[in-house]
């Protein structure tokens, strides 16, 4: 692949008329496409310029989450997904779906009978199936992809690879199988993942490599997995990213980052306890925080041929699920690009 080498600008080159002189997207046209999760806060002027130049990927941070779309059965709450997927149809940007399953945020009410018992499996599988052709099919013309299932893996020892959820309690393992069934019967063209935490670590890694290789051998149609990128400062050394990057390539064709952040501080993952006051942000850690950075995105473009996207998970610090002092983002809590922003726009 031809390469476009970019020659670091002092700051001030890098702007025109009060822009930035090129986005993310454009910087890394040559490599893979960049990404942000967005949420109805961030449909304002001043922040949809910012995505229009950075941008040329979206995802619903949370707004087409099952419990989110459907937090009852029948009734529908289409309002923030479709405003955001309106942006997207109106500026050409193509959305990646998420999340069509998960244990949390799920549509709970899919467990349960109108007396409050709970169904069976026949049941709980109409519900999902009907859940998952109208979500699909709503915005086909638009979503390129959905993470059709997320975060069915346990992280610690066990006597199953698998989270021990309400799905896991019904279903076992097959609510996996049926899911990517469903959604392939709803979108042919899409592609359609699996997406994960910690997805670095070698041993969760092997579990779900093992689960992908499983679930394909019984007819699930995964196309790709979502290495989601929750990591910090001091994690993951770039040598297990490597690593991993190369054993999803073995089970799956299309591989993505898909909610990628940098706390500052010793927490990584997608677990939702999180501590939201992070570590002061001296110069050694905004040092160690721009590092990683640059660190992470020269091992991923060393990994362009597997690699197809690379999604924020949010715009700015403001809105982070990590809360603004954990500074995980390339935005800071003022919409302002830091300085890991163009150390990154200029990694060469």
């Amino acid at each position: 692949m031809m390469r476009k080498y970019l020659v670091a600008l002092p700051m001030a080159l890098l702007m025109v008329s009060g822009a930035w002189a090129q986005g993310l997207k454009d910087a890394y046209k040559d490599y893979f496409r960049m990404g942000v999760a967005l949420s109805g806060r961030n449909m304002t002027p001043e922040q949809e310029d910012i995505i229009t130049r950075e941008f040329n990927s979206v995802t619903c941070e949370n707004a087409m989450k099952p419990g989110s779309l459907q937090p009852a059965e029948g009734r529908w709450n289409w309002r923030e997904a479709d405003r955001i997927a309106n942006f997207c149809r109106e500026h050409g940007i193509k959305m990646r779906g998420h999340c069509l399953v998960w244990h949390n945020q799920f549509a709970d009410w899919m467990f349960y009978d109108a007396q409050g018992k709970p169904v069976d499996k026949k049941l709980f599988y109409k519900r999902l199936k009907k859940h998952i052709r109208t979500v699909v099919k709503r915005y086909k013309d638009v979503v390129y992809c959905w993470d059709v299932v997320n975060e069915a893996i346990a992280d610690g020892p066990g006597d199953t690879p698998f989270r021990k959820s309400k799905l896991y309690e019904l279903c076992a393992d097959e609510f996996i199988l049926k899911a990517f069934k469903f959604a392939r019967q709803a979108d042919p063209k899409a592609l359609l993942f699996y997406n994960d935490y910690n997805e670095v670590n070698p041993h969760k890694c092997e579990r779900i490599c093992q689960m992908i290789l499983d679930m394909k051998k019984r007819g699930a149609p995964i196309d790709g997995m979502g290495m989601q990128g929750h990591y910090n400062i001091h994690y993951p050394a770039m040598n297990e990213l490597s690593e991993a990057i190369e054993k999803y390539a073995r089970v799956v064709d299309h591989i993505q980052i898909t909610e990628l952040d940098v706390r500052a501080n010793m927490q990584h993952g997608g677990d939702l306890n999180v501590d939201k006051k992070g570590e002061a942000i001296t110069p050694e850690v905004k040092s160690k925080f721009e590092q990683q950075y640059v660190n992470l995105f020269r091992t991923l473009r060393q990994h362009s041929d597997k690699i197809e996207v690379v999604t924020f998970w949010n715009l700015t610090d403001r809105d982070s699920w990590l809360g603004a002092d954990n500074y995980p983002l390339l935005f800071d809590k003022n919409r302002q690009p830091k300085e890991a922003y163009h150390k990154v726009l200029n990694l060469e």
